[in-house]
């Protein structure tokens, strides 16, 4: 139970957005030489849900939860 909740907290609850693995580009010589692999990590922020949102991936619906949502899914919530 303990590892799906540190699992958890590191994806969006509503839109269930995670970290991606990129490379950093550095440009040597005129070509670009994928040097580091990293792990991108989304902008994921607590918040109270007020409305009954629907996450994707048919759970339950949150209402009144206190979860980890991405920059995004808290600003299009507040415009609703």
């Amino acid at each position: 139970m303990l590892a799906f909740i540190i699992y958890m907290a590191k994806e969006c609850a509503i839109c269930a957005k995670k970290g991606v693995r990129v490379w950093r580009l550095v440009k040597l010589r005129g070509k670009y030489n994928p040097t580091v692999k990293r792990l991108k990590k989304p902008n994921l922020q607590w918040v109270h849900l007020a409305s009954g949102v629907k996450p994707r991936g048919g759970h339950a619906p949150l209402r009144g939860k206190r979860v980890k949502a991405c920059a995004k899914c808290i600003k299009a919530m507040s415009k609703l």
